[in-house]
């Protein structure tokens, strides 16, 4: 299991790199490899920055021109769920920060999880197959899939669920961004779902009560 530290949600770091938004920190300043590499390197092993490199080349040839939401480009969302793991909870696991580069590649993309074993090792694929929603079969709804994913994830193994963690926090932390009807849908659904799985974790579970009350207002609408 990865160790995090335990740090206050305000430490200093360089204006670039973070935010604020009311009491919630913010993890918007990695849009690029060249924005990122030098945090990587200056709070990491070597081995494990450029393993995180390697996942980031391999993530980008395979989403290819692949876009958020919001429009962004898709790296964006990837680079945010590192930086979250780095620079918030303070992760230097290799396992968990390349599979939270390569968190969707096998849902969103032709790779699968046996590329990832071959070209990362079995553990990435394994962290990475538990956060991989799988397709609909015939005749089952999106929602219903959803739903029995997310509640697989309460089974999940630590590591997993710090993958999982980061990856949603990358998308709510910019809710505001999303459609109305869709920020009160990806609340209520994170707040069901997420915000439970962050209780075995410190430094997530204080970030998600901020983020609660930051948006508290979606409650309930």
């Amino acid at each position: 299991m990865t160790r995090l530290r335990t740090v206050p949600l305000t430490r200093c770091q360089p204006s670039f790199m973070r935010g604020t938004m009311g009491a919630m920190e913010t993890f918007t300043g990695w849009h690029t490899w060249a924005d990122a590499a030098p945090g990587l390197g200056r709070l990491l092993p070597a081995e494990v920055a450029a393993e995180i490199a390697r996942a980031v080349e391999f993530a980008t040839a395979h989403h290819g021109d692949q876009r958020r939401k919001t429009g962004a480009p898709y790296l964006e969302h990837l680079l945010e769920a590192v930086q979250i793991l780095v620079e918030g909870a303070g992760a230097t696991s290799r396992d968990v920060l390349v599979a939270a580069v390569l968190h969707d590649v096998a849902e969103d993309t032709a790779c699968t999880l046996p590329d990832l074993s071959a070209a990362f090792g079995p553990r990435v694929a394994d962290l990475v197959g538990w956060v991989t929603k799988p397709d609909p079969g015939p005749g089952e709804a999106h929602a219903d899939v959803t739903e029995r994913y997310l509640l697989r994830l309460r089974d999940a193994p630590p590591d997993a669920v710090l993958v999982k963690l980061a990856d949603r926090m990358s998308n709510v932390q910019t809710l505001r961004n999303l459609a109305p009807d869709q920020q009160r849908a990806y609340y209520a659904q994170t707040v069901a779902h997420i915000v439970p799985l962050a209780a075995a974790h410190p430094w997530f579970a204080a970030w998600y009560a901020g983020w609660q009350a930051e948006f508290a207002d979606l409650a309930g609408r």
